[in-house]
């Protein structure tokens, strides 16, 4: 049962929308029940719980694996890196050779999908938008699969992708310019256009691999994996996701005047063009940079956002944040369930898609298919 206050009450169930304030839903209340806000703001509590949550998720990614690890086992580790009594090499690399780069890559590109994905969501007003839209995925796609093609290193194959990935969404942007001027619904249709041409591009070259050779590894790394973490990778494209992820939730609340129609937006001072600009550029280093370090890993961007509504409502100040440590500890939990499930490791995307699409149809059944 919604609640509804007195101003609604006295216009016909409907409260009155300024220009400025944020389509929230009806009486401010998520639904399903729990509400993380109050009066438009997170309630004090949520993000230091869910930074909690985060940190003994992470503790316990540590622990687990095909080589088990004992609190103290962790504890002794962490201490000989500050001077204290040396460990054994195996419990040293385990620590801080496999197990936390692989949790600290999660956490980054968890958080960064999560948000862009938000973002998108509310850009373009549509519940299904993914940090994808645009074309990057599949761009970057394109790029890792030429690096490993010509057998470049790991990092080569980043940056290659990295660029592939941004140059495809400029083309998307390009596609979509029209008498100086790009909308909404053009920028989806390039994007979905470049996506298709990019795909085919990535098929064609599936064809030319060697099948016993390049062809397994391309179809792992599509797959995504977060394997192959190791520092170096991570300082590759943590800059661009944690930048692009800042300047998101810089404008979360720029994202609530948006919403609100690109008329209004123009009539209540906002630079719309700017803000979509930074939004989306924003949004793409990060999808780029997540696919470059750890190939395609779905739902994530799709499902996160969602999840953050029902707790939060249709308010971006609120949603933006709880939906980047929702990202967070989801992939961090679904990598180590990744490693830990069968004796070899299982692809992020098969896992993301086994778990993410049961939760989606829960949230479809709660909400009745109604977003906003």
């Amino acid at each position: 049962m919604r609640e509804t206050s007195p101003v609604a009450a006295g216009s016909g169930g409907k409260a009155p929308r300024t220009a400025g304030s944020p389509p929230a839903p009806a009486g401010g209340r998520a639904r399903g029940g729990l509400s993380l806000v109050e009066e438009g703001r997170l309630r004090g509590w949520v993000v230091p719980v869910l930074l909690a949550v985060l940190l003994a998720v992470c503790c316990l990614g540590v622990l687990l694996g095909r080589y088990s690890l004992s609190p103290e086992d962790l504890f002794a580790a962490l201490a000989s890196r500050m001077g204290g009594a040396p460990v054994s090499d195996r419990i040293d690399s385990v620590v801080f050779g496999l197990r936390i780069p692989r949790i600290v890559l999660a956490v980054i590109v968890g958080g960064g999908l999560a948000v862009a994905g938000a973002a998108f969501q509310s850009l373009f007003s549509n519940p299904l938008a993914t940090p994808d839209t645009l074309g990057v995925t599949a761009g970057a796609s394109v790029g890792a699969v030429i690096g490993l093609l010509l057998s470049v290193p790991l990092i080569g194959v980043q940056l290659i992708s990295l660029v592939f990935g941004i140059a495809a969404v400029g083309l998307t942007v390009s596609i979509a310019r029209h008498r100086g001027r790009s909308s909404i619904v053009m920028l989806v249709l390039a994007g979905v256009v470049v996506s298709a041409i990019a795909n085919a591009v990535l098929s064609l070259l599936k064809l030319t691999a060697d099948p016993d050779d390049k062809l397994p590894q391309i179809t792992y790394w599509l797959m995504g994996s977060l394997a192959s973490a190791e520092m170096r990778q991570i300082l590759l494209g943590a800059p661009l996701i944690v930048l692009g992820s800042a300047v998101i939730i810089a404008l979360r609340w720029r994202l609530n005047v948006l919403a609100l129609g690109e008329d209004e937006a123009r009539a209540s001072g906002t630079s719309v063009g700017a803000i979509r600009a930074a939004l989306i550029v924003s949004a793409t280093l990060i999808t780029a940079a997540c696919i470059a370090m750890c190939g395609q890993v779905g739902w994530i961007g799709l499902l996160i956002p969602h999840i953050a509504r029902m707790l939060c409502g249709n308010n971006n100040s609120a949603v933006v944040p709880v939906s980047t440590v929702l990202g967070s500890i989801f992939l961090v939990a679904i990598d180590t369930l990744a490693r830990t499930l069968l004796a070899s490791e299982i692809p992020i995307s098969v896992l993301t898609a086994i778990i993410g699409a049961p939760v989606f149809i829960v949230l479809l059944r709660r909400t009745g298919g109604r977003w906003s």
